[in-house]
């Protein structure tokens, strides 16, 4: 909780307009300015040091310690301080100047009029305490919205880590066999692996992007596996809507795609297929992945080290809450993935404001 003299802004505003309350505010009743203006020079400054000890030193370092009984007995303490301090200005200034008649028969310990000077004081004591409480409350509130943001982004950034990182290892060694032959193919998969890295690298930093960039980087993993697999491979990427202006989280499509390959034609000796399908209907884009299998897995693809899917499910909460549909539907020689994403409003101003 910010301590009460950083609260610059704050407390001018606060004693500024308790200051012209005791001052105008008493003094446009019997047009006694000058009167007030003292009685506001003296009066604030006590009520001033009543709140700043009861709620920077009372309230900070006691009641909210656990420290109450400590709390109390200071409190009513400060509280007869200065109590009989504002009690002493009226009793020795403000009476026998503007009250004489009445300061004969009335005594300095008069307990109505000290109850009415505890009152007087503490109520803008409790003013203050409740406002300044109050704006501590949604500075808190800020910073846990902002620790959660932190968060999100950190375990989104853990989550994007986990990404295949055997496929380059895979990715590399093949690309070596292929330079050992000689290959007229290794150039373009050098090429292929560097577009794939630089959007791991810094397009994935980013925190949205146009759906045909996801789309050119899945095209360039399906090429370079497509090399380790060769022809008992038969792979099809369709896209029936144009895409340009539906932008995606990056790197969310891609362990769906990995997930085909890694459960599907990694597993079958024979030929095997995959087929991804990309189509838009209204806000609404549809992302179906499905690929053979021979079915001996039976807790479906991804299940099994708790990576591929399982991510895509946690970023999925993070990035799209209440905006998407996600399930997978698993046959006895085919394993299907079918997400929907809801484009946001936010997504819709960007793309009209371009």
């Amino acid at each position: 909780m910010n301590r009460f003299p950083r609260n610059m802004g704050f407390n001018f505003v606060f004693w500024a307009f308790y200051f012209l309350y005791e001052w105008l505010g008493n003094a446009a009743v019997g047009s006694e300015y000058r009167r007030y203006a003292i009685n506001a020079a003296v009066i604030v400054p006590i009520t001033f040091g009543a709140t700043w000890f009861t709620v920077n030193v009372l309230i900070a370092r006691y009641f909210l310690k656990g420290k109450r009984k400590i709390f109390w007995l200071l409190f009513a303490f400060s509280a007869i301080v200065f109590t009989l301090a504002r009690r002493a200005f009226n009793y020795y200034y403000t009476y026998p100047l503007y009250y004489p008649e009445g300061q004969e028969t009335m005594s300095y310990w008069f307990p109505p009029k000290l109850l009415i000077e505890a009152v007087n004081t503490y109520l803008i004591v409790a003013l203050y305490a409740m406002f300044y409480f109050l704006r501590a409350w949604y500075e808190q509130q800020r910073t846990t919205q902002q620790l959660q943001r932190d968060k999100a982004e950190a375990q989104l950034e853990l989550l994007k880590s986990q990404v295949q990182p055997h496929f380059i290892f895979n990715t590399l060694n093949n690309i070596y066999s292929y330079a050992q032959q000689h290959s007229g193919q290794t150039p373009e998969l050098i090429y292929r692996l560097s577009a794939l890295l630089s959007y791991m690298l810094y397009d994935s930093r980013q925190t949205t992007i146009p759906l045909s960039k996801e789309l050119e980087y899945i095209n360039n993993y399906i090429a370079l596996e497509k090399v380790r697999y060769g022809k008992r491979l038969d792979v099809s990427l369709n896209v029936f809507d144009p895409v340009d202006h539906f932008s995606i989280a990056p790197l969310l499509l891609l362990p769906l795609v990995e997930n085909s390959f890694k459960h599907g034609a990694s597993n079958n000796i024979r030929d095997s297929w995959i087929r991804v399908d990309i189509a838009l209907n209204g806000d609404w884009l549809s992302v179906k992945i499905e690929n053979s299998c021979d079915g001996r897995e039976h807790n479906g693809n991804g299940s099994k080290n708790g990576i591929g899917l399982e991510n895509v499910k946690k970023r999925l909460e993070i990035l799209y809450p209440g905006r998407y549909e996600f399930k997978c539907i698993k046959e006895h020689d085919s394993f299907l993935t079918i997400l929907k994403l809801k484009k946001s409003i936010h997504e819709d101003t960007l793309h009209d404001r371009g």
